[in-house]
């Protein structure tokens, strides 16, 4: 009986095409989106070219300064605010006249820099530009020292050097983040249709009373149901998965360069679905007794996106703490867990300590949590409108 009513169940939701589409296609949009904001995001616009006003009268210095950048295009303009503001350059440039001989005469000169730091091209022009100035001006100190008869290494009196104790990439602490907030994101927003109709409309439709006049104990119902949500959440969190790791490995550059697994790479990729499909189990059955106490599919949603949008507050603990730095407590608060392992994994660090307690506490914070939805399961006031 149980297994009839699972199918029945899981039959009707995907058979639904609004439930359809919020339960599997919003979510893999929606994180598809989320995966390559963050691939842009991290990007340091090599491959890209970036068009740079310049006034009339700085010009042929300007061009003196960059003539070894690739990717700059140089503008002649006018007013400089007013090209970047019509989107005809990313930064403008202005230099005193005769800046380059005024630079090497010892003379004073200033370099004027406008652009919007609000947009990521004219940002990352900005660095660009600084960058090529501190090489120009490395270069004329060495030569204004050279001519006084000054060793230029005068000016650099000692070296520094910067250990790094990790190889990864720097980008896989994005990736960290980022995996674990769009499965969290995902099986909620895909779940949380299902559950809100499974029990809240039940009820507003008025089917709940019959439902319940069937000679089927309460208890199979509310297990079958339950199981409902925690398949289509597992099932969102591996099709979010896959489609994820595939959108990096084929579309991004800097995202797909910051992983490397080894020889684990199965054994993390097993993990991960693991945990996924454990987090589903432990999110359903917390959305289903949202959806309990809801009335009407409405005031279901309104008390799920609340519960939805407490995997914001772990992801903003975990993000500035190394992996060296994760406790046991990490490890052991629900949601929280799911940033910290897959942090780990990310890495490459397989602790299987860590692992069996995610697993461990999540697993138990959802039989509490179904418990505490059964017994109001079975009282009339829960289930009856």
């Amino acid at each position: 009986m149980l297994r009839k009513i699972y199918l029945k169940e899981l039959k009707d939701c995907f058979r639904d095409r609004r439930t359809l589409i919020l339960t599997v296609l919003l979510p893999i949009i929606m994180m598809s989106g989320m995966t390559f904001f963050y691939e842009n995001m991290i990007s340091d616009g090599e491959g890209e070219t970036f068009q740079l006003a310049v006034e009339e009268s700085s010009m042929n210095e300007a061009e003196r300064i960059f003539s070894g950048v690739e990717n700059v295009d140089l503008i002649e303009s006018a007013n400089l605010e007013q090209s970047i503001l019509d989107g005809d350059a990313q930064g403008g440039l202005q230099l005193t006249p005769n800046f380059v001989e005024a630079t090497q005469n010892g003379e004073e000169a200033s370099v004027t820099l406008v652009g919007d730091s609000f947009s990521q091209k004219s940002t990352q022009l900005n660095a660009i530009i600084i960058n090529a100035l501190t090489v120009f001006e490395k270069t004329v100190v060495a030569g204004n020292l050279q001519e006084g008869g000054i060793d230029p290494s005068i000016m650099q009196p000692f070296a520094i050097e910067q250990i790094e104790l990790t190889n990864e990439d720097p980008n896989v602490e994005m990736l960290a983040f980022l995996i674990p907030l769009i499965l969290s994101v995902a099986i909620g927003v895909g779940s949380g249709p299902s559950a809100s109709d499974l029990f809240a409309g039940e009820k507003e439709k008025k089917t709940m009373e019959a439902l319940l006049m069937t000679p089927v104990k309460r208890s199979t119902l509310l297990l079958a149901k339950w199981l409902t949500i925690a398949t289509i959440g597992s099932v969102i969190a591996i099709i979010t998965l896959g489609v994820v790791a595939l959108e990096i490995n084929l579309f991004t550059e800097n995202l797909k360069n910051a992983v490397s697994f080894g020889d684990d790479a199965y054994l993390i990729i097993g993990i991960a679905i693991l945990l996924s499909i454990i987090y589903a189990a432990f999110t359903a059955s917390l959305i289903m007794i949202t959806s309990i106490v809801a009335k009407t599919i409405k005031e279901a949603g309104s008390y799920s996106s609340p519960v939805m949008m407490i995997a914001m507050f772990p992801a903003m603990i975990i993000v500035g703490v190394g992996v060296n730095e994760l406790t046991t407590y990490h490890f052991a608060v629900p949601i929280m867990n799911l940033f910290t392992l897959l942090k780990e994994l990310m890495f490459g660090i397989i602790n299987y300590e860590h692992i069996l307690l995610a697993f461990g506490s999540n697993i138990a914070c959802m039989i509490i949590f179904f418990i505490i939805g059964r017994i109001m399961f079975m009282k009339d006031k829960w289930v009856m409108n």
